[in-house]
């Protein structure tokens, strides 16, 4: 009897080794141009509903999708806490150089909106057009430096590391010096963004963790016109309920056509 093959999203991850000695953890479906990358959020993974719903989405359309764990995250190795974003570009980009061909259109999540960023100026020859879902650009400067008290600071400059309460985990998130001092190796919001292919940015209205100001800076900086900014009224950071899934995966269908 044959075994009845196991849905995409059950599937154990392949792993891409890295130099280090670590792997990336990923899962890769076969599919027509542009291929979607999805880039999830800070401390979370690629089993969220976005990136399975993206899945589904393109294998009912048989476009070629990836998804995948930065280090430190989700079934990847490393320790959250020994990373940076330097760190989590870089296995963006190898994933990207090593695991797919062809135009790409990548989809940033929080983090994930940063990164999508700062993956499309690297490369430009590829990254056709650009998703982003309460994208988090210059985060560790505008919302975690920023946002900390005098005695966090100080504590922070002094120890390495201060534990800051997160509404979406039962641990506190760890914030080191080194990512905040990396981040700003990275930061995009003071100056233009080099990337002129089409962009849709996603927005809730509600959400508390990335202002959506926050897009509307990112639009401005961006060197295409072609940006349109959707706002949702009582949205909150995630956009992860039935109704943002819809809309996310209407987004991307329409922007895979346009692009191909």
């Amino acid at each position: 009897m044959t075994a009845t093959p196991l849905p995409p999203s059950s599937r154990p991850a392949r792993r891409l080794a890295r130099p280090d000695g670590g792997a990336i953890a990923y899962h890769k479906s076969e599919g027509g141009a542009p291929t979607v990358v999805f880039l999830t959020g800070l401390r979370s993974d690629m089993t969220g509903g976005k990136a399975l719903a993206l899945e589904a989405h393109c294998q009912r359309r048989g476009q070629g999708f990836l998804r995948f764990d930065y280090r430190g995250h989700g079934e990847s190795s490393g320790y959250f806490e020994d990373c940076v974003i330097s760190d989590w570009l870089e296995d963006t980009l190898a994933v990207l150089d090593a695991l797919s061909e062809g135009p790409l259109l990548l989809v940033g999540s929080s983090l994930g909106g940063w990164l999508m960023l700062r993956a499309a100026t690297a490369r430009p020859a590829r990254v056709k057009g650009l998703v982003g879902i309460a994208a988090a650009a210059d985060f560790t400067e505008e919302l975690m430096w920023k946002r900390l008290a005098e005695d966090e600071r100080a504590r922070l400059m002094r120890d390495g590391v201060v534990h800051l309460l997160s509404p979406y985990n039962d641990e506190p998130t760890t914030v080191t010096r080194a990512l905040i001092e990396d981040g700003r190796k990275h930061l995009l919001l003071s100056a233009p963004i080099a990337f002129s292919g089409p962009v849709r940015l996603i927005h809730g209205l509600a959400d508390a963790d990335v202002p959506f100001e926050t897009s509307f800076r990112i639009a401005m900086r961006l060197a295409t016109s072609d940006v349109e900014i959707v706002l949702v009224k009582g949205g909150g950071h995630r956009l992860s309920e039935p109704a943002d899934l819809a809309r996310l995966t209407r987004i991307v269908a329409d922007l895979s056509d346009e692009l191909a």
